[in-house]
């Protein structure tokens, strides 16, 4: 039985269509990132699959049963999936035990877990706006996954934590979703977020699925160059890169060539293709980014060793494998 299916789904907002016949499918237990630009419609499509916007044609459907948008039941939503929008909000002049209380369907010992895991326990008498936001969002959480759903919902969460907050967050996601077997899917719009954490990557532009994949593949093979953008730090190469290369591949049939940063490796000059010189050296934290000027085209090289220096000369090996050919 299929957990997730979503098939089909479009929708107009005005007189933009938002989303374009949207299919894809989520396994239980399956950790789903849908990422693309701001208006690409990640957020409505999350939007009905919880039940909480009508889609104009389509269906989502969580074990092979529809679910029902606002149009067709009395309240929006969908019991057995919770939805944590970018703008949660909780009852006000309320003790946070208090606020948990009136959702909590779980057990006494094990609400009692889950405020542990979710770290709570020492805000439980507070007032709900005596809370920093990273607080409530832990709060917020807490009170969804007390509903005991299967589908998790998470739009953007970590777009407004500092770094503490967000490890807190991804750390406390993680545990959850061990301890209750809870499948997410997640909007976001930064790679570092998904690519380590995702079993699939959706991604949307437009309003339409232009390639889902792994992580890996996303990354390693992406259909265009939006994506390429979306998913990490890349090169373009031109000029007298290019023409090298077209020596060793078959790189003329193609617009556009991308090389990933760490693509590059720095060697001995008996081992290089590629003579270049460091413009640029800038300390990245657990590596250096190197600007390098190779055949008049200036390129990004990452590399863990901090002994370079801007003017040095540098002898580089680019394995074809690792070159992204794209059409434009």
């Amino acid at each position: 039985m299929q957990f997730l299916e979503v098939h089909n789904i479009s929708k107009l907002i005005g007189k933009t269509e938002a989303l374009k016949k949207v299919s894809f499918q989520q396994e239980k237990s399956e950790n789903v990132a849908i990422i693309g630009e701001t208006g690409s419609g990640k957020s409505t499509l999350l939007k009905i699959i919880g039940g909480l916007i009508q889609t104009d044609n389509g269906y989502a459907a969580l074990y092979n049963k529809k679910i029902l948008g606002p149009d067709e039941k009395l309240i929006a939503g969908h019991e057995k999936i919770a939805y944590l929008s970018q703008h949660f909000d909780l009852p006000i002049h309320l003790r946070v035990e208090q606020a948990l209380e009136y959702a909590n369907t779980l057990e006494e010992n094990v609400a009692k877990d889950l405020y542990k895991i979710c770290h709570i326990n020492h805000l439980l008498k507070r007032k709900t706006n005596q809370l920093s936001g990273g607080e409530k969002q832990r709060i917020a959480l807490a009170r969804l996954i007390s509903m005991q759903p299967e589908l998790l919902l998470l739009d953007e969460p970590y777009s407004n934590l500092d770094p503490i907050h967000k490890s807190t967050l991804q750390t406390i996601i993680q545990a959850i979703q061990a301890k209750w077997n809870i499948s997410v899917l997640m909007v976001s719009h930064n790679p570092k977020d998904i690519l380590a954490w995702a079993d699939k990557i959706i991604v949307m532009q437009n309003g339409e699925i232009v390639q889902q994949g792994s992580p890996e593949e996303i990354y390693r093979t992406p259909a265009n160059l939006y994506i390429a953008q979306l998913t990490g730090n890349y090169n373009i190469i031109k000029s007298g890169i290019k023409n090298f290369l077209s020596k060793i591949t078959e790189v003329e049939k193609h617009k556009i060539i991308v090389v990933r940063p760490e693509s590059f490796s720095i060697v001995d000059a008996e081992n290089a293709n590629l003579k270049g010189k460091i413009t640029e050296v800038h300390f990245m934290g657990a590596q250096y980014e190197l600007v390098v000027s190779i055949d008049q085209t200036l390129v990004k090289i990452t590399t863990p060793f901090r002994y370079f220096k801007a003017g040095n000369s540098i002898d580089i090996y680019l394995s074809p494998k690792d070159i992204i050919y794209l059409n434009e």
